[in-house]
């Protein structure tokens, strides 16, 4: 009986082997990492579409907070209007055009002081 035991325990941990190292060699094989290396690549595009979707999301955010018009996808730069803004980013052609504002309704952000402390 107790070899019977030992045959079973021998055969079970011969099979538990043989499982391991054919899973190990399928992982390494260029069917295995072409697998792993799909999933990569569909992780890395979900996040690098929630990124767009979140920048997308705080610009048009910013813009509101800035009064300035929403950005047009559908308008993308046109090449000159790209050279000009990375020349000269300063000038008023690069400036983004912003909703014209009225005295009455424009508002000034309050300003803040700053006190020294004394020791």
């Amino acid at each position: 009986m107790r070899r019977l035991f030992w045959v079973a325990v021998g055969a079970a941990a011969g099979v538990y082997a043989v499982r391991k190292v054919q899973k190990t060699l399928h992982a390494y094989s260029p069917g295995g990492l072409a697998e792993r290396a799909t999933g990569v690549g569909a992780s890395w595009q979900a996040f690098t579409d929630e990124v767009r979707r979140n920048a997308a999301e705080r610009e048009a955010q910013l813009r509101e907070a800035l009064g300035m018009e929403p950005a047009d996808p559908a308008a993308p730069l046109s090449p000159a209007e790209a050279a000009d803004l990375t020349e000269h980013p300063g000038s008023p052609a690069a400036r983004p055009r912003t909703k014209p504002t009225t005295p009455a309704t424009s508002t000034t952000p309050p300003t803040r002081t700053t006190r020294s402390r004394s020791t």
